[in-house]
């Protein structure tokens, strides 16, 4: 049997195979609170080892898409508990990505139509998704402020109670989202952050909200529930740093003594190319230096994996594979990689908002 689908353990996760689902945003949270549809469609899923939710803001500031699920509220931890419960009706078990999103947001959708906050004040070259006459559209983000450093310790609390909520909600654990130049990763690189005081200039520097989140996570809820997703040279969203192995060998150091379940890594540039020419990084050197460093969790590898690159990337030292969108037209993904298919086709068209129309509506292989 393919080791893929053998179990494993990841910090306090009891995993039933080694397949994991990425975290898909797929705007179908109206006002921010989970749908008895979306415990549907998570559901679907649950024969994946892990499920990682949809990315999910920490707080109203953190909010930057229309209609993504928050984790702030009495109504929005209701709903989660809805989606945890079937979850582990069916055997499965699920995390929660905790997002902050930085300068990737618009005035519309932060607080008293105030600017999104940012390391410093420069605007992403990006959009983000408002709901236009009750159509998805993507939109140019609004300029951001700078976070006075004052600021940051009630961020960084933002993440420890919603980690606490997530364990309340019935979560099994939670991951840092610290990729794909939200604000946790637009602090951690230099296109971003042109700060001067504690939290700018040197690796340390810029590594610091990173640790501080990290460590507040994991002291409230334990680091064996902690998990955590890196970015080292995806430009998603505007950002690259100008020397990103020894940023990121830091940060993996600096991580493995909170005993995290695991370290989730993109490889390349999130949902396109695996090699990119002017950013070159050696993974297997970032793992290495994460293991030592006494880190002790899974090694979760990500993007643009199918059955066999899966299998070879296990065979060189990766502990989980993350699959994204096949488990959009797949829900039960597992049983049809173990099969070599068939695999649905996604409908592009309804990734982004709308109904169980391209969501809960894909056939599985029983039907």
């Amino acid at each position: 049997m393919s080791p893929l689908f053998t179990p494993i353990q990841a910090g306090a996760l009891s995993l039933a195979n080694r397949i994991v689902m990425a975290p898909l945003t797929r705007n179908r949270a109206p006002d921010a609170i989970p749908t008895p549809l979306m415990a549907t469609y998570y559901r679907q899923r649950a024969g994946a080892g892990l499920l990682i939710t949809e990315a999910t803001a920490i707080s109203p500031q953190a909010q930057g898409y229309a209609d993504v699920p928050g984790l702030y509220s009495t109504e929005q931890l209701d709903g989660w508990k809805r989606v945890t419960q079937a979850v582990h009706e069916a055997d499965g078990k699920i995390v929660v990505q905790l997002w902050h999103v930085g300068r990737v947001s618009h005035v519309s959708l932060q607080p008293h139509n105030l600017a999104p906050v940012a390391p410093s004040a420069l605007r992403a070259k990006t959009k983000t998704v408002l709901i236009v006459d009750g159509v998805p559209t993507f939109t140019d983000t609004s300029e951001p402020r700078a976070l006075d450093a004052e600021e940051l310790p009630g961020i960084v609390q933002d993440y420890r109670h919603a980690a606490r909520n997530a364990i309340a909600a019935g979560f099994d654990g939670v991951e840092i989202h610290a990729a794909n130049g939200y604000l946790i990763d637009q602090f951690l690189k230099t296109s971003s952050n042109q700060r001067t005081d504690d939290y700018g200039g040197s690796i340390k520097n810029r590594a610091r909200l990173l640790l501080e989140v990290a460590a507040a996570v994991a002291d409230t809820i334990g680091g064996e529930r902690t998990g955590i997703r890196l970015s080292p040279v995806t430009p998603a969203n505007d950002v690259f740093d100008a020397h990103p192995q020894p940023l990121f060998d830091y940060v993996v150091r600096h991580l493995a003594p909170l005993n995290l379940a695991y370290i989730h890594v993109i490889e390349g540039a999130t949902g396109g190319a695996r090699e990119i020419a002017d950013r070159p990084f050696d993974y297997a050197e970032l793992r290495q230096a994460w293991r030592d460093a006494g880190g002790t969790g899974a090694w979760m590898v990500n993007n643009g994996y199918d059955l066999a690159l899966a299998e070879k990337s296990l065979a060189e030292g990766a502990d989980l594979v993350a699959f994204g969108r096949p488990f959009i037209a797949n829900p039960d993904l597992p049983m049809r990689l173990r099969r070599g298919g068939p695999f649905n086709t996604p409908d592009r068209t309804t990734f982004y908002g709308g109904g169980e129309k391209g969501y809960t509506d894909y056939p599985s292989l029983s039907d």
